[in-house]
Formats: C-alpha cells, sequence, structure tokens
C-alpha cells in the first residue's frame, strides 16, 4: 500500500457544522447590543460608551485568555477546550438573559461569554487540520471563518427586529436558549478526531505548545503574518466599530451606515467562499493573501471618501470581500508556517494581533477625528497608510515548505 494513501471521512462535514454553530452563536452573543446602542444606553440608564463596553470586553478578555486557551486546545483536544467555551457560551449566555434588567449583571455575563471565545475561535485551524486533507483545509477554515460573519450579521439583522416584536429580557433570553442548544448539539456530534488521520502518517504530529511558541516567533515569515494580521483584523474592529461615525459627517442616516455595516460583512462572507476554495484548488497561498490586501485597501480608500451611496456600497462591499476572505488563508497559512507547532497555538496568536491592535484602532480613530465636524478622514488616512505597508510586507511571504512537501507527494 502507497504511503501517500489515507482515508478521509464524511462525518468531517458533521463535524464541522456543528462547530461552526457554536462560532456562529458566540459571535452573535459579542455583537448583540452593537445594532441597539442608543436603546440599550436608555434601557439601563448608561452611556454609549458603557454598551460599547459590552462588546469591548471580548477584546479585552481575549489579550489575556488567548494563549491558555490555545494551549487547552493543543493539550486536551477539540471536544475538551471547545466544549468548554461552548458550555461558557450556552450558560452565561442563558444567565444574560436571567438578569436582563441589571446591567452590571449583564456585563458580568459578558465576560463569561468572552472567555469562551478564545476557546472556540483559537481552534478552526486545528478542526481542519485534524479532520480534513490538505487540498480541502483552506476552505474548512474558511467555512469557520464564515460562521463568524454569519453569527455577526446575525446579531444585527435580528436583534433590532426582535426588540420591537419583545423585549431586551426576552430578546436575550432567546438567544440563551439557543446557545444553549449549540452547546448541547457540539457535544452529542462532536468526535476528537477520526479513526484514522487525513494526511499522510507522520504528518498530524506536533510539538509541544511551549516549544511550538518559540519556533513560532523565530520564523521569519510567521512574524511577517503576525504584523498582516495586527492591521488587517484590526482595520475590520475599528471600521466595524465606528461605521456611523466615519459615514454620518457626509450626510448618511443610521440606516443608510447599518446597510454598510451589513453589506461589509456580507462581502466577507462571500469571499469566504470562494478566496480560500481557490487557495486550496491552486495549492498556494500567498498570491492571495497579495490580492486580498490590494482589494481590501481599494474598499477602504473608497469608504475614506465616497460621498455618493452607491459608492459607499460598493466599497463596503470590496473591502468586506478582500479583507475578511484573507482571514481562513491566513490562518491556514500561518499553520503551515508554524509546523510542527501545534494549530491552535498559530491560530491564537494571529487573532490575539487583531484583537490588540483593534482596541488600539478603536479607541485612537475616536481620538484623532475631527473636533469641528467629527471627520474620521484623518485616522482612516493612517489606516490606508498601514494596509499599504502590509501589502508590502505581503509580497515578501514565501510559500511553506510543508505546502509545497505535501503538493509534491499529492
Amino acid at each position: 500500500m502507497e504511503q501517500t494513501s489515507f482515508k478521509v471521512y464524511g462525518y468531517r462535514w458533521v463535524m464541522l457544522l456543528a462547530f461552526m454553530s457554536v462560532v456562529a452563536i458566540n459571535q452573535l452573543l459579542w455583537i448583540t447590543f452593537a445594532p441597539i446602542t442608543s436603546t440599550a444606553a436608555s434601557y439601563y440608564g448608561v452611556s454609549d460608551l458603557s454598551i460599547g463596553l459590552l462588546s469591548m470586553v471580548f477584546m479585552i478578555v481575549y489579550i489575556v485568555v488567548s494563549i491558555p486557551a490555545s494551549w487547552a486546545i493543543d493539550t486536551y483536544g477539540i471536544r475538551v477546550a471547545v466544549g468548554i467555551g461552548a458550555m461558557l457560551t450556552g450558560v452565561f449566555g442563558l444567565l444574560r438573559g436571567l438578569v436582563a434588567p441589571d446591567y452590571t449583571l449583564v456585563l458580568l455575563a459578558q465576560i463569561g461569554i468572552a472567555i469562551g471565545q478564545p476557546f472556540i475561535l483559537n481552534a478552526v485551524t486545528t478542526v481542519a487540520v485534524r479532520w480534513f486533507p490538505i487540498q480541502e483545509r483552506a476552505t474548512a477554515a474558511g467555512l469557520g471563518s464564515l460562521a463568524m460573519y454569519l453569527g455577526i450579521i446575525l446579531g444585527l439583522a435580528l436583534t433590532p427586529y426582535l426588540m420591537i416584536l419583545s423585549d431586551m429580557g426576552s430578546m436575550l433570553v432567546i438567544y440563551g436558549v439557543v446557545a444553549v442548544i449549540a452547546a448541547v448539539l457540539f457535544f452529542v456530534v462532536a468526535r476528537e478526531r477520526p479513526p484514522t488521520p487525513p494526511c499522510p502518517p507522520g504528518q498530524e504530529e506536533r510539538s509541544l505548545v511551549l516549544d511550538g511558541l518559540k519556533q513560532i516567533l523565530r520564523k521569519r515569515g510567521f512574524v511577517l503574518l503576525m504584523l498582516i494580521f495586527f492591521v488587517g483584523l484590526g482595520v475590520f474592529n475599528a471600521v466595524t466599530t465606528w461605521i456611523e461615525d466615519i459615514v454620518r459627517p457626509r450626510g448618511f442616516s443610521i440606516t443608510e451606515a447599518g446597510v454598510v455595516g451589513g453589506l461589509m460583512v456580507i462581502g466577507g462572507i462571500i469571499g469566504a467562499l470562494v478566496i480560500p476554495a481557490l487557495s486550496d484548488h491552486y495549492r498556494q497561498r500567498t498570491p492571495f493573501l497579495v490580492l486580498a490586501l490590494v482589494g481590501a485597501t481599494l474598499g477602504l480608500i473608497g469608504i475614506t471618501y465616497a460621498t455618493s451611496y452607491w459608492l459607499l456600497l460598493a466599497s463596503a462591499l470590496v473591502l468586506g470581500f478582500f479583507l475578511l476572505s484573507a482571514g481562513p488563508v491566513g490562518f491556514q497559512y500561518g499553520a503551515e508556517l508554524a509546523y510542527p507547532a501545534p494549530e491552535g497555538t498559530s491560530n491564537g496568536l494571529l487573532l490575539l494581533m487583531g484583537q490588540i491592535s483593534g482596541i488600539v484602532f478603536i479607541f485612537c480613530m475616536d481620538g484623532f477625528k475631527s473636533p469641528e465636524t467629527g471627520s474620521m478622514t484623518v485616522p482612516l488616512l493612517v489606516l490606508i497608510g498601514l494596509m499599504v505597508l502590509s501589502l508590502l510586507l505581503s509580497t515578501r511571504l514565501r510559500e511553506a515548505k510543508t505546502l509545497l512537501t505535501k503538493d509534491a507527494g499529492h
């Protein structure tokens, strides 16, 4: 029997769907209050910034919990680590609904959900590597990222309508019940790994977590990728957070701003389906990362300067399509660059970069906007400059040896 002969199992798609459901609901719980900021502020009798903190706490907690979560994923596996994240999401998601009238208790529940987030998100590439062959891994990572975007857009779209149909408490309880169902579903169907690896013998082996971390940080290509993620994810987090403030000085309404933000995520969903699949088909990562950064930079320029609504919508679609599609390709490329370091470690480090930069960019954009008009053109120009720098860095990336080796033996 040939050494390159190995089996893949149809159950990998069941496993991926169960994982995606937990990812989506976790992100929905994160974004819950963003589309109803003013309503929530009035309901709780607090400032808009206090409502923003209900979302911001996810980025803050991620910085603290990311490395321990990656260690848990790499040490105890998908079922245990993601199970922890799913359990925290379900339990605190439901508690959030039960204590809905009390802002302080809701904030504590958000922190509980936020602790679960890195246990889930950091496992995207681990699920792909454990269950999928090399030619499907970027696609699997793309679908994992797609679940993030679906959760965000569902939260943005459903929350205002549920508030109109019911009230704050009922809406939060509904989300909590769905979170519990997703957690139970994961525990019922999740398996650690298939009966046999989806790759040639030996390729599934990984180094220890701390050793892997040291190896990763010595690799020039991965350090460049971390810098690229620092800018790219930071731009997405900042633009999404301040989309209303970005377009309002140009005369666009709150409703139009919401459509712009939603279209950006829809573009990302389309991109997450298309670009990773092309990357898998051509067995290349770096050209698609370069392409994504070119497109995202053009989209950001449009967001910065567009004065007509159709151009603003087109720019949002382009920005989302390219910027968010770069994520899954980058995660898989990072895992290949970092080999034999654990996937949870490489994935966690890249996401960590975006959480740190997201907090920095969000505060800086607010601090450097025009005091007279509220215009954010100046901070947006700085972000464009950083995107161009990331594009230049991306041209220095080289394909991972592990991908080239596996390609040669395919």
